[in-house]
């Protein structure tokens, strides 16, 4: 098993104040060229096209999950919990750690456009011939394997599972707080150390004591307010489109043998779905930026101007509708063809959605693990059954259409009045 360092490592860390490592494999783990590589992936994707401090890596993102994990199981274990499983400290610890491994340039718009998914390239690379499995089979030989289970939430103690995936884990409370302070906004600051002196080890659950409900009840409402004013703000959704645009034209160009001004061996795999291990190594934002880069002098028209666009920022415009104006907008692909652009790449209606907390139903498919209450008669309550504020936003799922053009749609003639108003006096 992993030993101590001899000396206590420090990193300074402005959400957390300091994060520590007091164990050999932790700290082996974060110097692996693997770990290293979230260095050159951005927490936020497209969002520092919006928030321009935004520019936090999934690096920092990893060691703030690590910390929050480690303070957890410290307190349990200085409070003497006989429900918390000693034995499973260095696995949790190395899961929070690892836990988004596996992530690709710009975050969630290449898992979208090439139907990946970062988990299970996160499991991929523990269990695969990388630095980070020889080292964690150093450790032990069984854990690479424990930890891909915690990932793909099949550990069979779901306490350890809870920990790094459930409503309330160390990964949303870390991200919260972390890209509050980075993006410069409130919606994400919530009483952290307050849940942290809340949590127990219960009957093989992470539960919180009833006296914590309010500030859990803060908690989901800055994840909620985080979801709405900036992970789906409607410029960095105009940035992930875009994104997802020039993956497209990409694609159809490679499918059909088009000669591209700039194309290596890794992003010939990504297209032809052969990634190995090794090669999704070699994928991160530098060479993505470096392939936009070349593509502006690509002959292909709408690929060059796409990459021009996402490179300089000059995003889509974009203009919020109702429900009853979402029809007139159906002449807007022949608008797009009188001004000489493919209405397939310079147009998209959207309505970006997320589920801020779901209330636990047995029997589902995909089961999350809620968020119980302990009260003083060691009952358990999902916390809905006790809070109005969490049960007035469980399984609300709201949004806002918006549909997406460039600016030079509303110099197009003959544009019919109606539609040209709509785009006009919003954009």
């Amino acid at each position: 098993m992993s030993g101590k360092l001899s000396e206590e490592k420090v990193f300074k860390d402005p959400v957390h104040n300091y994060i520590y490592v007091q164990d050999e494999t932790i700290w082996e783990l974060i110097n692996s060229a693997e770990f290293q590589r979230l260095r050159r992936i951005r927490q936020l994707g497209t969002s520092y096209l919006t928030f321009h401090g935004a520019e936090h890596s999934r690096f920092s993102h990893s060691l703030g999950v690590y910390e929050i994990t480690r303070r957890i199981i410290s307190q349990f274990e200085k409070s003497g919990f006989s429900d918390w499983p000693r034995e499973e400290r260095l696995l949790c610890l190395c899961a929070a750690l690892l836990h988004d491994l596996g992530h690709g340039p710009f975050s969630h718009s290449i898992e979208r456009a090439f139907n990946s998914d970062h988990e299970e390239w996160t499991c991929r690379i523990v269990l695969g011939e990388t630095q980070v499995n020889r080292i964690l089979r150093k450790a032990d030989p069984e854990l690479p394997e424990k930890i891909a289970a915690v990932i793909r939430k099949t550990y069979e103690k779901k306490i350890v599972v809870s920990l790094i995936s459930s409503q309330m884990d160390a990964d949303r409370m870390d991200y919260l707080l972390r890209d509050a302070y980075y993006t410069g906004v409130d919606y994400g600051t919530f009483d952290l150390e307050r849940i942290l002196r809340m949590v127990r080890p219960h009957k093989g659950h992470i539960v919180v004591k009833e006296s914590g409900m309010h500030a859990v009840e803060d908690y989901l409402m800055s994840r909620y307010q985080m979801y709405w004013q900036v992970y789906f703000h409607p410029v960095t959704r105009s940035g992930e489109i875009l994104l997802s645009k020039i993956f497209d034209r990409a694609r159809v160009l490679y499918g059909g043998a088009h000669t591209f001004s700039f194309l290596n061996d890794t992003l010939r795999r990504l297209f032809d779905h052969s990634m190995t291990v090794n090669d999704y190594l070699h994928l991160d934002e530098a060479l993505m930026q470096v392939a936009f880069m070349q593509w502006t002098k690509d002959s292909d028209p709408v690929l060059a101007d796409l990459c021009g666009r996402f490179l300089d920022r000059r995003l889509l415009k974009y203009v919020p509708l109702e429900e009853s104006e979402i029809p007139l907008t159906r002449g807007v692909r022949d608008c797009l063809l009188k001004v000489g652009l493919d209405p397939d790449y310079y147009m998209y209606l959207d309505f970006p959605a997320d589920l801020p907390y779901d209330v636990y139903k047995p029997g589902e498919v995909e089961e999350k693990l809620p968020i119980l209450l302990l009260d003083a008669r060691d009952q358990l309550f999902e916390i809905s059954s006790r809070s109005e504020i969490v049960r007035s936003i469980s399984g609300i799922r709201q949004g806002q259409h918006h549909i997406y053009f460039p600016e030079e749609l509303l110099a197009a003639e003959s544009m019919p009045d109606e539609l040209w108003q709509l785009l006009q006096k919003r954009s």
